[in-house]
């Protein structure tokens, strides 16, 4: 079922606001706890969470301004605010990732023996386990519900808080078994993991903002979704792209080169319904109905409008006394060349022999312009 703008950002600000309640506590916790109980490794467990505060915040934010109709301003609505604080929440890891690893190898380098944790911190530990872990479990159902890219980012920040603080429990842990320095490797390994984290959500956040296609699978579909229409030949020049949760598709097809336009306009409605109804994530859909493939076929570009040749078609007709009767033009512009299509009344025939003399008159006149490609004249 497709979820209305205000049902994703209701959806996103509730579990947004329970997992920052949940941070505010653990950080807290865990950040004194730190201090008093001598664990670095849970202090930066607890800047980790408080970090969470941040990233909610920005959830928030973004969500609000993503939930945001199309304007004048935004005509494809404003789906990227989700993807700019996806990128900001990706550069805030990376900065918190390099604050704690530089302080934990500053405290590896001293000589002197860290004091021991005190077991208190390993039951703060477990339980930022088992809270944070119960979050990411929440956050990632709804983001899988509402398709947001940004609540799959935040939920994946509080998995990364869940397992720093495994490793924070297995380094106050080790320091009981004569390992006095396990408590910094493990707030260095907490660094690296948060770094990673934030450089993965940097690199494919910032790739949707520079426009990235879809996956060579999901165009491979979409291709073939395409080709699966009734009176399409063949598509090509087809582009895709990311817009937050959603995506956008830019096609050519090719139909028959003499469809009317309401004809190839009702083609053109078809391809984009059935993407729609195939591919719950796309919806834009901009389709460009060719007679012929536009890649090859010479082009049509410099060759004259309607008004300024049928102005010079009829100054060469108006020469043939038996030529002034024709009227309904049609021209199509194919392969650099213009073919026009035209009728006679049969009203105005002397005679069925005069036919084949006036067919061959109107081809003569329609020659004369070097821009002109073939000719049809109908009688009715």
């Amino acid at each position: 079922m497709q979820l209305t703008l205000e049902q994703r950002q209701q959806a996103t600000s509730r579990i947004t606001l329970w997992g920052a309640a949940v941070n505010i506590i653990l950080s807290v916790i865990k950040i004194i706890g730190g201090i008093a109980g001598h664990s670095q490794a849970l202090l930066a467990d607890g800047i980790h969470s408080f970090s969470d505060l941040i990233s909610d915040a920005m959830v928030l934010v973004a969500a609000k301004h993503a939930g945001e109709d199309a304007d004048e301003d935004h005509p494809y609505g404003h789906a990227r605010y989700e993807t700019l604080g996806t990128v900001a929440l990706g550069v805030l890891l990376l900065v918190v990732g390099a604050g704690i690893g530089f302080d934990a190898i500053h405290r590896l380098n001293q000589e002197v023996i860290p004091q021991l944790p005190q077991p208190y911190t390993l039951i703060i530990a477990a339980i930022s386990i088992i809270s944070k872990e119960m979050l990411y479990h929440a956050t990632k159902r709804v983001a899988t519900r509402i398709k947001s890219s940004l609540l799959v980012a935040n939920a994946w920040h509080h998995r990364s808080d869940a397992i720093s603080s495994i490793i924070v429990f297995i380094g106050i842990g080790g320091t009981y078994f004569n390992y006095p320095f396990l408590d910094e490797i493990a707030a260095l390994l907490v660094a690296l993991m948060i770094a990673k984290i934030g450089f993965k959500l940097t690199r494919q956040s910032v790739q949707e903002l520079v426009d990235t296609a879809l996956s060579p699978e999901q165009i491979e579909q979409i291709r073939q979704t395409i080709l699966s229409v009734e009176d399409v030949r063949q598509l090509h020049m087809l582009r895709t792209r990311h817009m937050g949760q959603n995506a956008l598709v830019d096609v050519h097809i090719q139909v028959a080169p003499r469809l009317s336009v309401s004809e190839g306009h009702h083609i053109s409605e078809m391809v984009e319904n059935k993407l729609k109804q195939t591919f719950e994530e796309i919806n834009d859909v901009t389709v460009h109905i060719d007679p012929e493939d536009d890649e090859t076929a010479g082009s049509c570009t410099q060759l004259p409008l309607r008004r300024e040749l049928v102005t010079a078609l009829q100054e060469e007709w108006q020469s043939s006394t038996e030529l002034k009767p024709i009227e309904d033009i049609t021209l199509h512009y194919l392969n650099g060349r213009i073919d026009v299509e035209a009728l006679f009344p049969l009203s105005q025939l002397s005679s069925l022999e005069a036919a084949e003399t006036i067919k061959q008159a109107f081809r003569d006149s329609c020659k004369q312009l070097p821009c002109v490609g073939k000719c049809y004249l109908n009688f009715r």
